[in-house]
């Protein structure tokens, strides 16, 4: 896992796993996840979870995004294809994605790295 002991969830996108913490323990993970393409990218940082929706639908993309955690505008942890691309979100299996949407909470912090 290589994210900081002090976040809730930890992307790594070189390898494309994601990871639930909590007290510095992993709780969940590591899952598959599908991050951005080259052409729009997954942001790299430490950020804070600022909303949830669990039936999020994107009108920018005309695209069912279920169980999202948001962690920065137009970003999210959401159920997706496993074998496409996103447009920067991280995408997640079903199960995945009810995991995290059911653990993060506004305020969580994210970390991804490359």
């Amino acid at each position: 896992m290589p994210c900081s002991a002090t976040v809730d969830a930890c992307v790594d996108l070189s390898a494309k796993k994601a990871w639930l913490l909590s007290g510095g323990e992993v709780v969940y993970g590591p899952v598959q996840i599908m991050p951005g393409s080259a052409s729009d990218p997954t942001p790299v940082g430490t950020f804070r979870v600022s909303a949830k929706v669990k039936d999020y639908h994107s009108r920018e993309f005309d695209a069912p995004m279920p169980y999202s955690v948001f962690f920065q505008p137009g970003i999210a942890f959401h159920q997706g294809s496993l074998s496409k691309y996103s447009h920067g979100c991280i995408h997640l299996s079903p199960s995945a994605s009810q995991k995290f949407f059911g653990t993060l909470a506004s305020g969580d912090t994210v970390q991804v790295v490359r």
